[in-house]
């Protein structure tokens, strides 16, 4: 019988969260555990760093505009999703959490499904362990492969403990919501990611989210434990991975590559060494692909990644020399195309929507972080210099990550850096013709007249 998949998605987790990628150590032991026991990919990019466009891109292993998922709409009706081709080997398919972002429901056609209000709203690991073990159990007396794909709803918003999740939960519903089995206490030393200001409640904030990333790797442990006690550890193919960054400012709802670095932690019963350590760029464009290969099942026609499964058994040392990362519409509706070419050494952004007239707008501004570098605006003018190029941004962005990775400062301007900038240019250019890029034609008007150092 083919191998049981369990994919594990966290909601707006980045790669400096886990331990296994730098992270606070106590942060996720159980992701940690689970990547001693299989692959940790350190440098693993989602394509779109927003929820909905971002579970349908692994889906369907397709570029947004490719599947009909730019925004919050569903994917297109003619494209091929991955339940359909575990359906086809005999997999029963069930799905935990986020389904009002698993769209469209009728093409997924789920087996078994447990939503929000069955999970405490996405945040109980014990909710989790149960459904998994109904699910698991009810493939068992079928005698049938299955695939679980199982969503927490940690770590987004509201951060645990935070003044949001008391406004924004009812008594009755956040009461029920259990604690994490470590949260992250004032006096805890914590780094904050180089591209956050330095400001106390910036730093609460950050803490926050860090409790509710515990809580995530509660269910984590949880899930994993539902293995191990109905014996199919070796059975199991599983996946962890984020949809995203941090939904803090110049991360999530961005091209920056905070927003598109994600943590993906692998283990594949027979394929894959414990303790591998993959540092090739890597995309969750090639889950799908990796998973049909693990089921033996067919791939899709039109799926833009490919199988890592020779990159994890180390029959290949190269993979990606870069990545490209898209936007094109925040929760709110508010279109916001961008377009971000990342290389181990570059980061080259255009906007297409920054002509001096629109005003950014996200959900990574709400919360303590990005009042509290307003407030910090009002009496300093390199922090009121930040805050307004967040607003507007430049029409294009040019960053050197090796001397700046958390991409403070912006090149494009310098003629010293003109011939960076044209090879970006033309990479992101190839890159738009190759996969007919709706905004093609809008990004050659572009070039043709722009002027470096203009």
């Amino acid at each position: 019988m083919p191998l049981n998949i369990l994919v594990i998605t966290a909601d707006d987790m980045g790669a400096e969260a886990p331990g296994c990628l730098g992270g606070p150590s106590w942060t996720t032991p159980h992701l940690d555990a689970l990547g001693a026991s299989g692959a940790v990919l350190g440098h693993a990019f989602v394509p779109i760093a927003v929820c909905q466009p971002s579970r349908a891109a692994m889906l369907s292993g397709r570029w947004p505009h490719r599947n009909g998922a730019m925004g919050f709409e569903p994917m297109d009706e003619h494209v091929e999703l991955l339940t359909d081709v575990l359906r086809e080997q005999g997999y029963l398919t069930g799905a935990l959490g986020k389904l009002e972002h698993l769209q469209p429901q009728d093409r997924l056609a789920w087996d078994f499904t447990r939503d929000r209000a069955d999970l405490a709203d996405g945040r109980d690991a014990t909710a989790y362990g149960a459904s998994a073990r109904t699910f698991v159990r009810s493939a068992r007396e079928q005698g049938r492969p299955w695939f679980l794909l199982a969503n927490s709803h940690d770590p987004h918003r509201p951060f645990h403990g935070s003044d949001e999740e008391q406004t924004f939960y009812p008594p009755e519903v956040r009461d029920a919501f259990p604690e994490p089995s470590r949260t992250c206490p004032p006096d805890d030393e914590v780094r904050l990611p180089g591209y956050l200001p330095d400001l106390p409640e910036v730093e609460r904030e950050y803490r926050e989210y860090l409790s509710s990333v515990r809580r995530c790797d509660d269910t984590i442990g949880a899930l994993l434990r539902v293995l191990e006690e109905e014996g199919l550890v070796e059975d199991t193919l599983v996946v962890f991975h984020g949809d995203h960054g941090i939904a803090l400012p110049w991360a999530k709802a961005s091209c920056y590559r905070p927003g598109i670095h994600v943590p993906v932690v692998l283990r594949w019963p027979g394929e894959v060494e414990p303790g591998t350590r993959i540092d090739a760029w890597t995309s969750t464009l090639d889950l799908l692909p990796t998973l049909c290969e693990a089921a033996g099942a067919r791939v899709p026609e039109g799926v833009d990644g490919h199988s890592l499964g020779p990159l994890l058994r180390g029959e290949v040392s190269t993979w990606r020399e870069e990545v490209v990362s898209v936007f094109h519409e925040n929760s709110g509706g508010m279109r916001l195309e961008m377009r971000g070419l990342h290389r181990p050494d570059r980061t080259y952004v255009w906007n297409a929507w920054a002509d001096g007239t629109p005003r950014y707008r996200a959900e990574n501004m709400w919360g303590r972080s990005w009042a509290a570098m307003v407030e910090a605006a009002e009496g300093d003018p390199a922090m009121a210099a930040r805050t307004d190029f967040y607003l507007r941004r430049a029409p294009e962005e040019l960053y050197d990550t090796q001397v700046d990775p958390d991409a403070l400062d912006d090149l494009a301007s310098s003629s010293e850096h003109a011939d960076d900038l044209a090879a970006c240019r033309a990479a992101l250019l190839r890159w738009m013709e190759d996969v007919e890029d709706p905004l093609v034609e809008q990004f050659r008007a572009h070039l043709g007249t722009t002027v470096v150092g203009a």
